[in-house]
């Protein structure tokens, strides 16, 4: 795979990790015309270590263990892999299902277009107002210094 492909890969693998399963499930209503998916691993909820940075860019430290589920499918010989927060189990499969289709380059372009631009833009839109929302409360403290001191 190369490096464009890779990158492409783990994009559309983010948005569908932080995708809900009623958004999946309503945007693949439209392509039902692909084999049902061979479960190699079923769905699994585990937990994983989560680490942060001190000040967002800073040095790493362990936040603790969160829950995670992941999956393994096969469609068309193509194996599609997901791994997303929490316990949703159908999200999994469903999230690998696509993760394997994406791969096919048949495919590939109508499951971006119909699929994960619209999540990613949903996405966007969310932290965005996310973002204007946690601005509108800022709070700028300042000194006055008196002038007889």
């Amino acid at each position: 795979m190369e490096s464009s492909d890779t990158a492409k890969r783990q994009h559309w693998m983010a948005v569908l990790a932080r995708a809900s399963r009623t958004h999946l499930a309503t945007l693949m209503a439209d392509f039902s015309d692909y084999p049902a998916p061979e479960i190699v691993r079923p769905a699994e909820t585990g937990t994983v270590m989560a680490e942060g940075r001190a000040g967002g860019t800073g040095a790493r430290f362990n936040i603790g263990e969160v829950t995670a589920t992941r999956c393994v499918v096969r469609v068309d010989g193509r194996l599609g892999f997901s791994y997303a927060l929490g316990r949703d189990r159908a999200k999994a499969e469903l999230a690998a299902t696509l993760d394997a289709l994406l791969q096919n380059p048949e495919r590939q372009e109508a499951l971006l277009t119909k699929i994960i631009t619209p999540l990613a833009q949903e996405e966007k839109e969310a932290r965005e107002l996310a973002s204007r929302k946690a601005a509108a409360t800022k709070v700028d403290f300042f000194t006055l210094i008196r002038g007889d001191e």
